[in-house]
């Protein structure tokens, strides 16, 4: 998405709080359990998903000068490449020097200025080659205002009193106009273009705020594409049901996203995360997919830095995703300590190093894949909640698999903390994984974790 203005997003976030249960007033809506009967691809087991900004990840910003960073993300462990829109951005209207991706001109095209058709495919290919996938970011509500769908087709576009092309009403989004989900003719185009780039050897599809589109287009598209091969599906929705039951692997932990930085910054406490994750285990079967993330690229520019938002905390935030029940995210140039917010409508390229988060990342990433415990929905272990006598400070909790087990302990917050725990049936020799030191879980004494500290045994 692009940029919302500041009244509109307080409404817009305050809407996705009601949602999940929170309210900035004080009151929860009551959030029933569901069934999935999605069938997620088997490659997507222990997945982690990679979001790519191609305009802004080289100095050239193009396919193919993208595609030389793919044996390193091969090698960080990445599974999933989800490529921020590759179409041909409009014209007309055009905010700032580039334009938005999200003003998209021609579903069934690239963007020049990332390259060829045949540049693209040849990323797609040697993605394949090194065992990772593809996702496209889909743009199901609106178009440029010069998509020639608005010559060709007309009636799929809502329009205003005067029978004219108009934005997505309650938003700045001048450069785009709104589709009209009524037409059927539109389901049927969105078919063929997202089909279109399945016969081309795209995995899945990354949906872009897809709340007013219909729920059976989803569970349509999917059917219909699944018969050219599985296709991983994520909506950038969160909402319980819906858009889950047939459509979607995956959605957006929204609310989680915000929790981590309130956390962070003071603003609130383990307790929230405490309360967050019951009503997650009651509502979410344990085959739904949660995408969670310290950044994205709506975050990144337009709210901060992962070291603005989060400060110290990015380690023990970090930890806890990809030890979660979720499917982690990594954005851009995260990996390599992104300190800036990338500008959305110009060029503004990402300096490349490693700094000390590379290898943190990576070590997160294998853990993930090499303790089915940690893998994601019914491939890995529920999430089960430790209760320690710090609960407002300590998040700790275990995931356990076909002999493979993950304890966890989380300190969130600033000033170190000890604390004592009883673990039931699960005490005994555990290794704490990012030291290596054997020890035996509960500890004689009290436990002790630095600042923002975690821990994390394996068995």
């Amino acid at each position: 998405m692009e940029k919302i203005t500041v009244g509109l997003l307080t409404i817009f976030l305050a809407g996705i709080l009601l949602i999940t249960g929170c309210s900035i007033f004080g009151k929860k809506k009551e959030l029933k359990p569901f069934v999935s009967e999605v069938i997620h691809p088997e490659w997507s087991k222990n997945a982690v998903v990679y979001e790519v900004n191609v305009r802004q990840y080289t100095d050239e910003g193009t396919f193919r000068a993208f595609e030389e960073h793919l044996p390193r993300l091969k090698n960080l462990g990445i599974d999933v490449l989800w490529l921020m829109p590759t179409y041909p951005i409009g014209i007309v209207n055009r905010k700032g020097e580039l334009g938005s991706y999200y003003s998209v001109k021609d579903f069934m095209d690239v963007n020049p200025e990332f390259g060829t058709m045949e540049d693209l495919k040849s990323v797609i290919d040697k993605t394949h080659e090194l065992g990772m996938y593809v996702m496209l970011d889909w743009v199901p509500n609106h178009t440029a205002w010069d998509n020639r769908l608005t010559i060709d087709h007309p009636e799929f576009y809502v329009k205003d009193s005067r029978g004219k092309f108009t934005p997505p009403i309650g938003t700045d989004w001048t450069d785009v106009i709104q589709l009209d989900w009524s037409s059927e003719g539109l389901h049927d185009y969105m078919i063929s273009a997202m089909s279109f780039w399945v016969k081309m050897g795209v995995d899945g599809f990354r949906v872009d705020h897809p709340h007013n589109t219909p729920v059976e287009f989803w569970e349509r598209a999917r059917a219909e594409l699944n018969k050219i091969k599985p296709v991983l599906m994520l909506a950038e929705h969160e909402e319980p049901g819906g858009f889950l039951v047939k459509g979607f692997d995956m959605n957006y932990a929204w609310e989680m996203h915000h929790l981590m930085n309130r956390v962070a910054q003071g603003k609130d406490s383990a307790n929230a995360v405490s309360k967050y994750f019951n009503r997650e285990w009651v509502v979410y079967p344990q085959n739904v997919y949660r995408l969670m993330f310290l950044t994205n690229h709506d975050e990144n520019s337009w709210a901060g830095t992962v070291d603005s938002l989060m400060g110290d905390a990015q380690k023990v935030f970090a930890s806890l995703i990809f030890t979660a029940s979720s499917v982690p995210l990594l954005y851009s140039g995260q990996e390599a300590c992104l300190d800036k917010k990338l500008r959305f409508f110009t060029r503004d390229t990402i300096e490349w190093d490693t700094c000390d988060l590379t290898g943190f990342y990576a070590s997160l990433i294998r853990l993930k894949k090499e303790n089915r415990a940690l893998w994601n929905g019914e491939w890995g272990g529920p999430m089960e909640k430790i209760k320690t006598n710090r609960d407002k400070k300590v998040f700790a909790f275990y995931r356990e698999k076909e002999g493979n087990r993950v304890v966890v302990f989380l300190n969130l917050t600033r000033k170190s903390v000890a604390f004592k725990t009883i673990l039931k049936d699960i005490g005994g020799e555990y290794s704490e994984y990012f030291t290596g030191i054997k020890e035996i879980l509960p500890p004689r004494t009290s436990l002790k974790l630095d600042p923002w500290g975690y821990r994390v045994y394996v068995k």
